[in-house]
This record gives structure tokens, sequence and C-alpha cells, in this order.
């Protein structure tokens, strides 16, 4: 099972390396441009698809066999997604910096069948195991809302190239970014995290009650906004879905603090530390995201104001996330296939010995440092700050991505 998340998380790895690189090479203007163009599609597409995308479906691979204790239901079936997956998004990045349409239908159709191999691959794994809890009914409803993300972003690059629906190009286009944003996303780190938190932190009969009031309030939140944005619904159907997205913040910081408050180790470690306070930071970005829908309701569909929101909620929660859990997930699965068959037989490392807290702490604390000099900068709309935060945001990205990716060589 080892090479199956390792092809995913490789993947995504290098994928994350390249961002940063390119963003680096163009000293970070493309964030100051407008989003809407190639280059500005050309990055969010390989930061979302190309990372965190692939970095969550080697996740899903490898955890779903922890949670049930059973095999994926066909390796060979995650294999032919994994093909299919990385070419279309990669033929997808390639018609986004080119501008051609056509390849943009073609190889995005692609990486949809890949995504739709792995709904299907997943989904007959959780039914053949039939053991429904909070973590597998989370991973179920991010499996749907990864699939309807694909679909309509299928359905806006076939849209794009023939121009068969110009007037639903938008409704689609704000459904395609709410249901992968809070729907895919959203609802799979927080099924993981009911697994992940507790065990890091070897938390012991805390009750899960709260967190299926998460599950239900953050899925309301999916659909309502969904609806809202296909039907060009008015400004307080978006405040109902965004207040309800952030009672499900609030609901789910509530059982962090419970699974804390019931530890008996005392530090998870610095990655685990960093999805906590990320999930805080995610608690404030609600907030003022509703405080905007009640208070300056003519800003909430301002293109600058969304981006800031979209941005601060995939660096400061999504990225900061998986990018600490990854501390913990590669070297688990590099120890265990690498030392796991001689434990007993000599003298081996351990997996602290793998990865040093002390560096991951360092790296994850200048990126949130940077990110925040970013955010605040595109706020005021200071360019030169942007670019600059910018700048560091990738430099110390760089240095986190090798040294998770060092792991590899020890």
């Amino acid at each position: 099972m080892f090479l199956l998340p390792f092809l995913f998380i490789a993947t995504g790895l290098v994928s994350f390396a390249l961002f940063n690189i390119t963003t680096l090479l163009q000293f970070a203007g493309w964030i100051t441009h407008q989003p809407r163009s190639p280059a500005g599609w050309f990055h969010v597409h390989l930061l979302v698809l190309g990372w965190a995308t692939m970095i969550a479906m080697g996740a899903v691979y490898q955890l779903i066999r922890v949670v049930l204790q059973k095999d994926v239901f066909s390796r060979t079936l995650g294999y032919v997604h994994y093909v299919l997956y990385t070419v279309g998004t990669a033929g997808l990045l390639v018609g986004f910096a080119a501008g051609q349409a056509q390849w943009i239908a073609i190889f995005a159709t692609l990486a949809w069948i890949g995504i739709v191999l792995f709904v299907v691959n997943i989904t007959l794994t959780l039914i053949q195991a039939a053991e429904w809890n909070l973590i597998t009914l989370s991973t179920s409803c991010a499996l749907l809302f990864l699939f309807l993300t694909g679909l309509i972003g299928l359905l806006m690059g076939l849209n794009f190239a023939f121009q068969w629906w110009p007037a639903w190009h938008e409704r689609l286009f704000y459904t395609h970014i709410w249901m992968g944003t809070i729907g895919w996303f959203g609802l799979l780190i927080t099924g993981f995290s009911y697994k992940m938190l507790p065990m890091f932190y070897l938390s012991h009969g805390v009750s899960n009650r709260t967190s299926y009031v998460v599950l239900f309030l953050w899925n309301a939140a999916v659909f309502t906004g969904a609806v809202a944005f296909l039907t060009a619904a008015p400004i307080p159907a978006v405040r109902a879905a965004v207040g309800l997205l952030t009672l499900a913040v609030y609901a789910y910081n509530m059982h962090i603090t419970r699974i804390r408050n019931a530890r008996h180790k005392k530090s998870p470690g610095a990655g685990v530390l960093a999805a906590v306070y990320s999930a805080r930071a995610l608690a404030v970005i609600s907030t003022v995201a509703l405080a905007c829908t009640l208070f300056a309701p003519e800003r909430v569909m301002d293109e600058r104001a969304i981006v800031i929101i979209v941005w601060a909620y995939l660096w400061g929660w999504v990225a900061l996330t998986i990018l600490g859990y990854l501390s913990k997930i590669v070297p688990f699965l590099w120890w265990t296939h690498k030392y796991g068959p001689h434990v007993g037989k000599g003298n081996i490392p351990t997996m602290a010995d793998l990865l040093k807290d002390r560096c991951v702490a360092y790296g994850l604390a200048a990126i949130a440092a940077s990110l925040v000099v970013q955010i605040v900068s595109l706020g005021l709309n200071n360019m030169v700050w942007t670019q600059w935060s910018g700048v560091a945001l990738s430099l110390f990205s760089l240095f986190y991505v090798c040294m998770i990716a060092k792991v590899f060589t020890r």
C-alpha cells in the first residue's frame, strides 16, 4: 500500500515546490494582478489541484486504511486514478498558462475522470467496511463535494471552450469555488482531525456530540451557499451560508478545546499545534467574512475582497493544516516502509529522528508570519509589501517542503 499514497504525496510536494519557484521567478507579481488571468488561473490550480488535492488524496489512501483497518477497494483503480488525474492536471495547467481553451476542456475532462475513479474507489471501500462514524461520514460528504466541484469545473471548461452557457458562467464560478474550498477541503480536514488530534494528544473519552453538530452545520453551510450562488440569490442567502459556516467553525474549535483538555501528552508536536492554531485563525477569518456580509454587503461580491478572504482561508487554514499534518504523515509513512520490517533486529532510528520538531516549528512559524504580512498588505492594497511578503512566503515554503522531502533520504 506504501507506493500509492507515496506517489500522490511525492507529486504533491513537487507541485508545491513548482508553485513557489514560479512565484519567486515572477517576484510574486502574479498575486498583485487580476486573479482571472492566465497567470492567476495557472497558479491557483497548481496550488489547489497540483498540491493540496494531490496531498489530500494521498492522505486519504493512507489514513482510510488506518481508520478502517482494511485495504482500499482496488489498488489498480488507485494507480489508474493517479495517472489520469496527474496527466489531466498537468495538461490543464499548460492550457491555463497558454490560454488554450480546447486544452483546458480536454484535460479538465481527464482530471475529472480521475476524480470520479477516486470517489468510486473510496466510496466502495467505505461501503464494504460498513463502519459509519464521524470520520467516514465526513469523508463521504467531502467526496460528494469533490465530485460536484470537479463536475462544475468540467462544465466551466467546456463552456469556456464552446460558449454553450455564457449567462451561467458567473454562477458556476462561485459555486465551484464554494464547494471546493468549503465542501471538499473543509469536511475532509475536520473529518480526519477527529482521528489525528486525539491520536497525537493521547486524548480519551471525549464526547463526539459537538463534532456531529459541526458535521451538520458545515454541510448546511455548503448546501446553502451552493444554492445561493447557483440561483444568484440576494445577499441575505450568502449571509446565511457564511453564518452557518461561522457557527460550524466555532463548534469545531470547541471540540478541539475538549480534546486538548483531555490530553495525556503535553505537546503533540509542532505540526499538530499548527493545525490547532490555524483552526483558531479560521474562526477569526469566518467572523470577519460574516461581519462583511452584515456591515458592508456591497463589498461581499467585490473581487478584491473575495481574493483576500479565499487566500486567508486557503493559506491560513487549509495549507497550514496540511503542512502541519505532513510533518507527521510523511515520517510515519517512510519509517513504516523502511524500518518497520527491522523492528527488534538492531538499532534503528525513531520517527522523531527523521524530522526534527524544532525545525518544523521554525518553518511553520516563518510561513505563518509572512502570510499575516501578505494578507494585511493585500487589505491595505500595498503592492510592494504584497510582493515582498509573497517572496518571503515562497522562500519559507520551499525550505519547509525540502525539509519534508529530505525524510525520504533517511
